[in-house]
């Protein structure tokens, strides 16, 4: 029986393919390429080395929109569950293109959950995030906290969370993780797999190590006046490794279980902006240039997990520290300058 993972070819579903293979899991990659590349494939292959064979590892270039496409993936395999990584991730152009994200992001997860259905596959584990916890919510946050959201694309996460409830509300038979992100960095440690984001970086790892490897002149730092201990926004950052990790966690505890559960996934510490560029100069001795500038509209000053909760349930707690994610991410980048080109 397959794992099948959407977005697969993506920076986190990389990283979780990865970890599949090296727990000898069949795994069938689904991905449009729309914001990955096919080398991947390469690149997860030449990690694994002889951890896979070739007819463990399939890959399907398809869109989750495609109905057809889907019932023709599960129908040439064997899929027990699937890992729900695909759709379009950045908060900016969700806010200039609202209907694109919700078209996207909610009805490829319907037409998803409905081929499911049609093969009797019940168990997923649903990418989803902490910017559904909103605004107002004080840090370290819980699982039980009322949800809102600031944007369009934390708005598709929250509304297929309450999609993903009421199926298991209808069918109880279902097994479903909600996997609450906080902010993945970080990259294999072979460094040929990582982030490669399209056009200017969104998050702020890629944008030091683009600054570092001499692609951008200068970082830009959003907002310096927040209620914090240097002004700057504090977030949870956690290695892509140890969240690719969780997922495999997840999978193991809905396996046997008909049950729905929401787990954040982070180290439960914060740390400010101007506290990642200090830990990224003091671990690969680079010194970074950044100039302060306004607030982004929507951001907040300080976000960060209790992942008590992935400890009880999952047996699972983040590894890495600061300095490996530094160390980790520069790595990538220094070894990819140009990404996956």
């Amino acid at each position: 029986m397959a794992v099948l993972v959407t977005g697969g070819t993506g920076y986190i579903g990389s990283h979780t393919v990865v970890e599949l293979l090296n727990e000898g899991k069949d795994v069938i990659i689904v991905d449009n390429l729309s914001n990955s590349k096919e080398m991947v494939l390469l690149r997860i292959a030449e990690i694994t080395k002889g951890e896979i064979a070739e007819d463990r590892l399939s890959f399907y270039e398809a869109d989750i929109l495609d109905y057809e496409s889907l019932e023709k993936i599960f129908s040439e395999n064997s899929i027990d569950s699937v890992i729900h990584f695909a759709g379009l991730k950045a908060v900016g152009e969700s806010v200039a293109k609202p209907v694109e994200y919700y078209m996207n992001n909610i009805t490829g997860t319907l037409v998803l959950l409905e081929v499911m259905k049609e093969f009797n596959v019940k168990k997923i584990v649903f990418s989803s995030s902490a910017t559904v916890y909103g605004l107002h919510n004080v840090s370290p946050l819980t699982e039980e906290l009322p949800l809102s959201t600031t944007n369009p694309y934390g708005s598709t996460k929250m509304m297929i969370e309450q999609i993903l409830q009421d199926v298991y509300v209808s069918d109880n038979e279902w097994s479903i993780a909600l996997l609450r992100y906080f902010n993945p960095i970080g990259a294999h440690k072979s460094g040929r797999i990582g982030e490669d984001p399209t056009g200017t970086p969104n998050n702020l790892m890629p944008y030091i190590t683009q600054v570092a490897v001499g692609k951008r002149e200068m970082l830009n730092v959003f907002g310096a006046d927040y209620n914090t201990e240097d002004g700057t926004g504090v977030r949870d950052y956690i290695h892509v490794v140890d969240l690719a990790k969780g997922h495999l966690k997840a999978l193991q505890y809905i396996d046997n279980k008909n049950i729905i559960e929401a787990i954040n996934l982070g180290t439960g510490n914060g740390i400010s902006v101007l506290g990642m560029i200090s830990n990224f100069e003091k671990a690969t001795g680079i010194k970074i240039q950044y100039q302060l500038v306004e607030r982004r509209p929507g951001d907040i000053a300080t976000c960060f997990a209790d992942a008590t909760k992935a400890l009880k349930l999952l047996d699972w707690k983040a590894k890495y520290n600061i300095e490996d994610m530094c160390r980790d991410s520069w790595n990538w980048q220094q070894n990819n300058p140009d990404g996956y080109q």
